[in-house]
């Protein structure tokens, strides 16, 4: 079975589409596109998802112990990313994710992000 390699890191906000917006925005699904560098990808597969709701930096000391077990399940506050691994139209597999850190007082709502480029390679 092939096994997934990184081949490319960009940590690089990009723009997604979705043909139906996500309920809860800072709770999104896997969006159906995504424009980046003003190239717009169109998403064949959700490869898979997951979450991170760690607490970073300062944010990992500013919470009572019983609390941030809590949070570190079902995050917290403008802390953790929704992650997406996805197979595009042009047959590249990538990761993006949902980071719902605000920013700064003009841009509450976080944003997305190009992860990663990933390549099939076969285990050996």
């Amino acid at each position: 079975m092939p096994e997934l390699t990184p081949i490319h890191f960009f940590d690089e906000r990009i723009e997604v589409l979705f043909n139906t917006p996500p309920t809860l925005e800072k709770a999104p699904h896997c969006p159906n596109g995504f424009i980046w560098y003003g190239q717009t990808y169109t998403i064949t597969a959700s490869l898979s998802e997951w979450t991170d709701f760690a607490r970073r930096g300062k944010m990992a000391k500013n919470m009572r112990p019983e609390h941030a077990e809590v949070a570190s399940t079902r995050g917290s506050l403008n802390v953790g990313r929704y992650y997406f691994r996805v197979k595009v139209d042009t047959g590249q597999i990538f990761d993006i994710y949902y980071d719902r850190a605000m920013k700064n007082v003009d841009n509450r709502k976080g944003e997305w992000v190009l992860y990663r480029e990933l390549q099939e390679s076969e285990n050996k």
